[in-house]
C-alpha cells in the first residue's frame, strides 16, 4: 500500500517538515542522535539533519527511502536511511530523542510495543517528541487512519511513558498544508516527554 502512495510524482506530505518540529525542535540537544519513526519520503529526517542533528531514519517502503535519499542529496545533509518496519527496528542503538510524526497506521496493541521500544531505545534523560492525529479527525477526513483507535489520547499516552517528565501535552484543531496527504483542518496531539535519569 505505502509504495503505491509513495510512487505517486512528487512528495506525498511535501518536503517541508511537519510544523510540529520546527516549533517545538529546539527541546532537542545540539547534535542529538535522533531516529526518525517510519520517516516516509524524508522530509522530518533531511529537516533535522540540516540543524546539526545525527539522524537515523527507518522506513519500510522501499519507494519512499528512493525519495528521501534524493531530498537529501538535493538538501545537501546526511541521514542514515534504513530499510525497515516499524515493528522490527533494532531497539537495543541508543538514540538522545526518538521522533514519531503522523505513525498512526498501528492499532492499539502494536502502538504499545511501539512505544515500549522507544522506551528502550532513549537514553536517560533523553525524549520523545510523538505528533499526531486525535480521534475527531476522522470526522475531518483531511488525513489520517479512519479507524479513530489507531489516534492518539493524551491519556494513553502518558499512561505509556508513565514516570516521563512531560514537557508539552497538547490536543488542539489547526489547518495545515503538507503536501496532498495531509491538507486542512486538522485534529492534533502533540506529546513530548523526558525519560527519567537512572539512579545513582
Amino acid at each position: 500500500m505505502w509504495d503505491e502512495r509513495y510512487s505517486a510524482e512528487g512528495y506525498l506530505f511535501g518536503t517541508e517538515p511537519a510544523a510540529f518540529l520546527p516549533r517545538e525542535a529546539g527541546v532537542m540537544p545540539q547534535g542529538a542522535r535522533v531516529l526518525c519513526l517510519a520517516d516516509g519520503e524524508g522530509r522530518n529526517s533531511v529537516w533535522l539533519a540540516g540543524r546539526g542533528h545525527r539522524v537515523t531514519a527507518m522506513e519500510q517502503s522501499p519507494v519512499a527511502l528512493e525519495k528521501a535519499r534524493a531530498l537529501a542529496e538535493a538538501r545537501g545533509v546526511t541521514v542514515d536511511f534504513r530499510q525497515s518496519g516499524i515493528e522490527d527496528w533494532d531497539r537495543s542503538q541508543p538514540f538522545d530523542v526518538v521522533v514519531g510524526i503522523f505513525i498512526q497506521f498501528a492499532p492499539p496493541p502494536l502502538r504499545a510495543r511501539i512505544h515500549q521500544g522507544i522506551a528502550q531505545a532513549v537514553v536517560p534523560g533523553g525524549l520523545v517528541l510523538l505528533h499526531g492525529y486525535a480521534p475527531r479527525q476522522v470526522g475531518y477526513g483531511t488525513g489520517g487512519p479512519s479507524d479513530p483507535a489507531n489516534m492518539y489520547r493524551l491519556e494513553d499516552l502518558r499512561t505509556d511513558f508513565a514516570g516521563w517528565e512531560v514537557l508539552r501535552a497538547g490536543d488542539y484543531d489547526a489547518e495545515i498544508s503538507e503536501g496532498r496527504g495531509h491538507s486542512g483542518r486538522s485534529a492534533l496531539v502533540d506529546f513530548i516527554a523526558r525519560k527519567p535519569e537512572q539512579s545513582a
